[in-house]
């Protein structure tokens, strides 16, 4: 079966003279020699548990200690170590019988001589700690200062031993790890190793070239190798149905790119990594040349405006709500207990309007955890056949993934029907005025926020069209108690609504420091109806939300969602921030989370329709129209023009 190791020869059996075994471990020796090599056994038992006197000075505590099975504690005369002089001298066998161990009169074989390992040692209590600390540090100063002055190359390789390597802030050429890969990990291994040896081909190239070379232009190993991972770890993430595709025609990119193509593509990249100084700004804003008079833009203007017959599918209330139906209404929010669905985080919460007798609470259901922005569709990376999940902006989370990142205090709501809206607040036609000085046209911007009666007017701005002026720009205080000011969007913030002054008429627009505020959205309403007339164009972006907000009927609309449709149709808009950047290359609503700015927003739409009559304006003097005392003339038929 296996042969024996000799382990048990020195060891009597137990079943001797009658030990059926036929190969026995054990011994099995009659000579009278074999008494004395048991008891040298036994003996040679003994010496391994004898303790081992070793010094102790500079440690305290109880040291490990063998167990002695019995009998009295011998000492071990061990041999002196031989000097190499005598050592060379002395006979191979004369060192083997050295090397045996003598107890008494009894010989013992080497191993009993072989030292034991000493347990591990505690430190002393005595040794105090900041000694050890100062050395450690004083070592620690000591190696860098000789790392200093050896000064090794960038690309030579200094062994290091494992805590500097702890230390050390890089990256191994080895795929990043993904909840779910595209591929394997050996074939992602196998070709990030490829993409990174052609990008050390390239940038030993640009090394080669040391005359045109720029430092920033020329990478370590590190960049290198955190350049490769960085383009496999994108096209792995983004791309995973394509992946293998994707990244075998890139390296066959680099593996054919020239030295020019990689200078210039290294540069595009240094240039997106480094700080905005204003260079990397779109070009300068476009300057809107109509080629027509003020007067003439105004009288140009009405050729813009939307017709009535199509509102109502863009949201606008083009009719005001009888009153069966507003009665109707009230009975359904009265059956209803003030049950609303939050605006925010869809919730169903209970809403007190004039606070709850048993607690004063405005609301039910707690704070409310939400996304600030709508989900998006990323757009799709060209060769991508799955399309990407919907995000939100605020945070890129994908939809579904959280219930929100942002917490309010309490739930809101927002109503969009006509019945409700004129219970808080009756729907007005725009009157007649009998006032001559009326701007010929009115930009108009509103900014809501949150009540008990759901989103309510809080700021009301009007800007003259064309020049821009400000005609009118207020704080309203709502009707219902205040929810959320919406500052994120409104712009609107409780100290600035809290300290604002009472309006006064006679104050002029745009003299006062802060904005002054009116009691009601009535009394806003009111004040805007001042400059305005049934035929006076109303300017502005989505502007069924403000009309909404004001309860205002009129006739005369002239919206940029309309006249900058999106190619897709309904329900899919244009932002007045994309349109701006689009035509006119401007940067507007750039206060972040501190809010829109209404004012800022009237201009805004008052510029996109000037630079639409422009556009308009060119294309019929090609066709052969002209203007003349504020009037446009088509062009005269062909026969006329021959006679």
């Amino acid at each position: 079966m296996f042969s024996s190791l000799g382990l048990f020869k020195q060891t009597p059996c137990p079943e001797h003279p009658h030990c059926p075994t036929r190969n026995c471990l054990f011994a099995h020796n009659d000579s009278p020699g074999h008494k004395n090599d048991s008891t040298a056994s036994r003996k040679l038992s003994e010496t391994h548990s004898l303790e081992i006197a070793d010094d102790t000075s500079g440690y305290d505590g109880p040291r490990k200690r063998r167990r002695v099975s019995g009998g009295l504690k011998k000492e071990i005369a061990l041999p002196t170590p031989l000097k190499s002089t005598q050592q060379s001298a002395v006979s191979p066998k004369l060192v083997k019988a050295s090397q045996k161990t003598h107890i008494g009169d009894e010989t013992l074989p080497r191993t009993a001589s072989r030292t034991i390992s000493p347990p591990p040692f505690r430190a002393a209590k005595n040794v105090p700690t900041k000694t050890i600390a100062s050395e450690n540090e004083e070592r620690d100063k000591a190696q860098l200062l000789r790392n200093r002055d050896a000064a090794p190359s960038p690309l030579s390789v200094v062994k290091k031993s494992p805590l500097q390597k702890a230390k050390v802030v890089g990256e191994s050429l080895n795929p990043r790890m993904l909840p779910n890969p595209p591929v394997s990990h050996p074939i992602r291994m196998k070709l990030v190793t490829m993409l990174y040896e052609q990008m050390i081909r390239l940038n030993d190239e640009v090394k080669k070239n040391q005359a045109e070379v720029r430092d920033a232009l020329l990478l370590s190993d590190q960049a290198l190798i955190t350049e490769a991972l960085d383009e496999e770890f994108q096209v792995a993430r983004k791309s995973p149905t394509v992946y293998q595709n994707v990244i075998k025609s890139r390296i066959m990119v680099l593996k054919k790119m020239k030295l020019e193509v990689w200078k210039e593509e290294r540069t595009k990249k240094i240039a997106q990594k480094l700080p905005d100084t204003g260079q990397n700004k779109p070009s300068a804003p476009k300057n809107i040349e109509t080629g027509l008079t003020s007067a003439e833009e105004i009288a140009f203007l009405p050729r813009l405006a939307a017709k009535q017959e199509g509102l109502s599918k863009h949201g606008y209330i083009t009719s005001m709500p009888t009153a069966a139906e507003v009665e109707a209404a009230q009975k359904g929010i009265e059956s209803s207990h003030g049950w609303e669905l939050c605006d925010r985080c869809k919730t169903r919460f209970q809403v007190f309007p004039g606070r709850r007798a048993e607690d004063g609470a405005l609301t039910s259901g707690g704070p409310c955890t939400y996304h600030s922005t709508r989900p998006r569709r990323p757009e799709m990376v060209k060769g991508e056949t799955k399309r990407p999940d919907l995000k939100y902006a605020c945070c890129d989370e994908t939809l579904g993934a959280s219930a929100g990142c942002t917490k309010a205090e309490s739930h809101v709501f927002k109503v969009s029907d006509p019945k409700r809206l004129a219970l808080v607040m009756p729907f007005v036609v725009t009157p007649v005025q009998g006032q001559t000085d009326l701007p010929g046209a009115v930009c108009f911007d509103c900014e809501m926020g949150y009540t008990t009666y759901g989103m309510e007017l809080i700021r009301l701005t009007a800007t003259a069209w064309p020049d821009g002026r400000e005609l009118l720009d207020v704080l309203v205080h709502p009707i219902g108690e205040i929810l959320d000011l919406n500052s994120r969007f409104s712009g609107v913030w409780p100290k600035e609504f809290a300290n604002a002054a009472p309006y006064e008429k006679d104050v002029q627009p745009g003299v006062a420091s802060t904005l002054q505020i009116v009691d009601s959205p009535s009394k806003a309403r009111d004040l805007l109806f001042e400059l305005l007339t049934p035929e006076t164009p109303l300017i502005g972006h989505a502007l069924e939300n403000d009309l909404n907000a004001v309860r205002v009927l009129h006739p005369v609309i002239v919206d940029t969602c309309l006249l900058y449709a999106h190619p897709r149709g309904l329900p899919l808009r244009f932002g007045l921030k994309v349109l701006m950047r689009k035509h006119l290359g401007r940067d507007i609503q750039m206060g972040g989370d501190q809010g829109h700015d209404s004012k800022e927003d009237a201009r805004a739409a008052g510029d996109l329709v000037r630079y639409r009559i422009g556009e308009m304006w060119q294309k019929m003097k090609g066709e052969g129209w002209s203007t003349r005392d504020g009037d446009f003339y088509p062009p005269l038929p062909l026969d006329t023009k021959h006679e």
